[in-house]
């Protein structure tokens, strides 16, 4: 009876150790269906758990975080050099002067003004003396008092004597000089009205023209320099990637350290057609409207470049993959289903990506499990 007990006893455990076993068995995951470079996963797909989906946003920039210089506008900008060697006696503007055009920056004391200056009045009194003698050759040989050769070599000498009044007066106007001057001071003028912004000159300095040759900064820099400070230009340093989606006539902001709360607004103009061999970017330039007066030459700043609606969309970089040298991402195109794209990259900034074409906006892309999609599709074609 003590045996039959015992052996009951063995056999409830044996049962209930078995139920448990088979309580515990859990039934096996749904296999993804893949088709090509789709994939398919059941509703209750424990994958589909490891994956996170975000929505492809349009893009509201085309480039960001470029960086830039910002110089004067050359359009409006005169760099002034003085043509003549001379000794400065008096220095007529100082910098921030506003000038118009023609106004005298300094007065120079210019043997060589004075040269052409003298070259000018011989000129002209060397034309009289040849038109009357032209005259005088063509009465006497009207009345038999002179031969032809003699006519004829008045008239050369006139036309000889007219050039050279039209060469010394040219000359003279270059300087900004007429006949009419009575002395050797060379009044060097502003070609344009402007501000001045630069200034290298002192009372008392020697200038020569052809010291700019000894290649020295004190000799190259202009003497003054006069610009329009409320127009600027801007030039960009712009990546491979980015230049793919920019095109002039786009509106660019542009940041600085000196207002860190303020966006200054500017506009795309040129683009270079070469990239600089030693930073491997691409030139462009834009026009920056600087009405404000806050911005100088020279500052450095960084710059965001609107899009224009149709560069395509951002997603997070961890979307992107490569698949044999190819960028590639997965698309969510119905529930439980998605699908490897090609794609072509813009720029990469904060850990968002520009896609420029293969996504449209709207669209939802895996950023999170790209890799666990790709094992799969692998395996199975594998």
């Amino acid at each position: 009876m003590k045996t039959f007990k015992i052996f009951n006893l063995f056999l409830l455990v044996a049962m209930a150790l078995t139920g448990c076993r088979h309580e515990q068995k859990s039934p096996d995951a749904p296999v993804a269906k893949v088709e090509g470079s789709k994939i398919t996963f059941a509703t209750n797909a424990p994958q589909l758990s490891y994956l996170m989906i975000e929505p492809a946003q349009a893009r509201q920039l085309a480039a960001v975080g470029l960086y830039g210089r910002l110089a004067w506008d050359d359009d409006v900008t005169a760099r002034v050099y003085s043509p003549l060697a001379g000794r400065v006696l008096n220095i007529s503007v100082e910098v921030n002067q506003h000038v118009n055009s023609d106004d005298a920056l300094a007065l120079l004391d210019s043997p060589d003004f004075g040269q052409a200056l003298a070259n000018a009045r011989i000129a002209v009194g060397n034309l009289a003396a040849a038109d009357k003698a032209n005259a005088r050759a063509k009465e006497l040989f009207a009345h038999g008092a002179a031969a032809q050769k003699d006519v004829e070599a008045a008239a050369a000498a006139f036309v000889v004597a007219e050039a050279e009044h039209d060469r010394a007066e040219a000359t003279l106007a270059n300087y900004g000089g007429n006949d009419t001057s009575t002395n050797e001071i060379y009044a060097l003028r502003s070609p344009l009205a402007g501000v001045v912004v630069g200034k290298n000159l002192n009372p008392g300095q020697e200038i020569r023209p052809d010291l700019m040759l000894a290649n020295a900064q004190q000799f190259i820099d202009p003497q003054f320099v006069v610009t329009d400070p409320t127009r600027l230009w801007l030039f960009l340093d712009v990546s491979e990637l980015d230049v793919a989606s920019l095109t002039p006539g786009r509106e660019v902001f542009i940041h600085t350290h000196a207002y860190p709360d303020k966006i200054f607004h500017g506009r795309l103009e040129i683009i270079g057609h070469g990239l600089d061999p030693t930073t491997r970017t691409i030139k462009a330039r834009c026009f920056v409207d600087n009405a404000e007066n806050l911005l100088r030459a020279e500052m450095y700043v960084t710059v965001e470049v609107a899009s224009s609606g149709t560069t395509g969309v951002d997603v997070p970089t961890k979307t992107v993959f490569l698949k044999d040298e190819e960028h590639c991402v997965f698309v969510q195109i119905a529930p439980g289903q998605f699908e490897r794209r090609k794609v072509e990259l813009g720029g990469e900034n904060n850990g968002r990506t520009a896609i420029l074409n293969g996504i449209s906006s709207g669209e939802h892309v895996v950023s999170d499990g790209c890799l666990l999609l790709e094992s799969i599709i692998e395996g199975d074609n594998g």
